[in-house]
């Protein structure tokens, strides 16, 4: 039996956020730097990222509430987050290391569908290392050197999760472990993000993409 409580519950909402925030900004200063294939990778990843921490968030809730114990949102958490950092991961690299014209594209291969974990797991530490190794690029591009670090203590934090996620989640403390783990590490990539946005991203790299629209 899980020992969820409604704080607890609501603790784990609050790295959800900090990486909404974070993923917002990155999207808004990215968005003409990239091309339409690479933004929509990191976008959807993205996206299914804070969609599966938020819907494991509120399992917690329902749960400690007395509401219902609705499985599926806690099952469906790990593979949705997975291919999510992957296309996050994708998404960042693509713009670091292919020339971003406003015609390329980027194809998706969508993996098949195992019944294990361990495909996840590989596919969650390959997306979110190139995501934060991405990142660390940029910002010793910008000159902020230290500010690579914080990517580096997101990634760290990352892994923990992921190897406290294979023990005895049952037990209380090992949850607020492992949110205590989730907040500093989705800490760390906020303010890795907003130093960033604060210092030019939006202006940074040449030869992107031109928006235009058309009436």
């Amino acid at each position: 039996m899980n020992q969820f409580s409604v704080p607890m519950a609501l603790v784990d909402f609050i790295p959800v956020i900090l990486f909404a925030v974070s993923s917002i900004v990155l999207q808004r200063d990215l968005y003409n730097k990239m091309s339409k294939g690479a933004f929509a990778l990191f976008a959807a990843g993205t996206i299914d990222i804070i969609a599966a921490g938020a819907l494991k968030a509120l399992y917690k809730l329902l749960y400690a509430a007395g509401v219902c114990d609705f499985e599926r949102l806690n099952a469906m958490f790990f593979p949705v987050q997975s291919l999510g950092f992957l296309l996050a991961g994708m998404g960042i690299v693509a713009m670091l290391c292919w020339k971003q014209g406003k015609t390329a594209a980027y194809a998706v291969a969508v993996p098949t569908i195992y019944s294990g974990t361990f495909l996840f797991v590989g596919l969650m530490v390959l997306g979110l290392g190139g995501m934060m190794a991405g990142l660390g690029v940029i910002a010793v591009r910008m000159k902020k050197k230290g500010v690579s670090v914080l990517f580096a203590v997101a990634f760290l934090c990352c892994l923990s999760m992921g190897y406290l996620s294979s023990r005895d989640f049952t037990q209380a403390y090992m949850n607020w472990m492992a949110e205590g783990i989730n907040v500093v590490g989705q800490g760390a990539l906020l303010l890795g993000v907003l130093t960033l946005h604060k210092a030019g991203l939006a202006a940074q790299f040449s030869g992107t993409r031109k928006v235009t629209l058309s009436h």
